[in-house]
């Protein structure tokens, strides 16, 4: 695959007749896009859990309020086991990989230590689990119109809130999704 066609440090946006419910009106930032397949994070999907919650279970130690209160996301359904931080390039740790300029992704624990005592990054994301597809999954799935794609920006990733993410990204293309038909088709 060349890099030209790579999804890498976009937003998926879930079309309206998207009919798997893991991923209806969904964002999803891929991180990484290759001959491999691709990865992905669902951004858009906080839980109940918060990351007070997190940190008690991983025995890390009482952060502060603000950071505590911050919810954990659904980062898809696969690996819901595993923990996956978004993050600004601002600081560097053990396991992160490059999205852009302005998004780390990293799977180590270390960043956790840092943010919950206080030294984690500005700005950042905690998820459980991620969205994987095979090769050529996620380009099939593209040309059967089940994602609009649009560039990630660090405002739509950390400072949108949660439930305005859908309308927001498609909204960077001019559309209004939520008056787009189910139905997908080709003209």
């Amino acid at each position: 695959m060349n890099t030209d066609s790579s999804l890498t440090n976009q937003l998926l946006i879930a079309m309206p007749g998207m009919a798997d419910p893991n991923f209806s009106t969904t964002v999803t930032l891929i991180c990484e896009h290759n001959d491999e397949g691709a990865l992905g994070i669902v951004i858009n999907r906080p839980l109940q859990l918060k990351l007070r919650g997190l940190f008690q279970q991983l025995d890390l130690p009482e952060p502060d309020s603000t950071t505590a209160e911050n919810p954990v996301l659904l980062g898809g359904p696969v690996g819901p086991e595993h923990g996956f931080v978004l993050h600004g390039p601002e600081l560097t740790f053990e396991n992160s990989i490059t999205v852009s300029d302005d998004i780390q992704l990293t799977l180590s624990r270390d960043i956790l230590h840092a943010m919950a005592s206080g030294e984690g990054p500005d700005k950042s994301l905690v998820a459980l689990g991620y969205a994987g597809w095979q090769p050529g999954q996620l380009e099939n799935e593209m040309l059967t119109n089940s994602w609009l794609s649009v560039p990630a920006t660090s405002d739509i990733l950390f400072d949108t809130p949660f439930d305005q993410r859908w309308m927001t990204a498609a909204q960077t293309l001019g559309i209004d999704i939520s008056r787009i038909s189910p139905d997908a088709g080709h003209a």
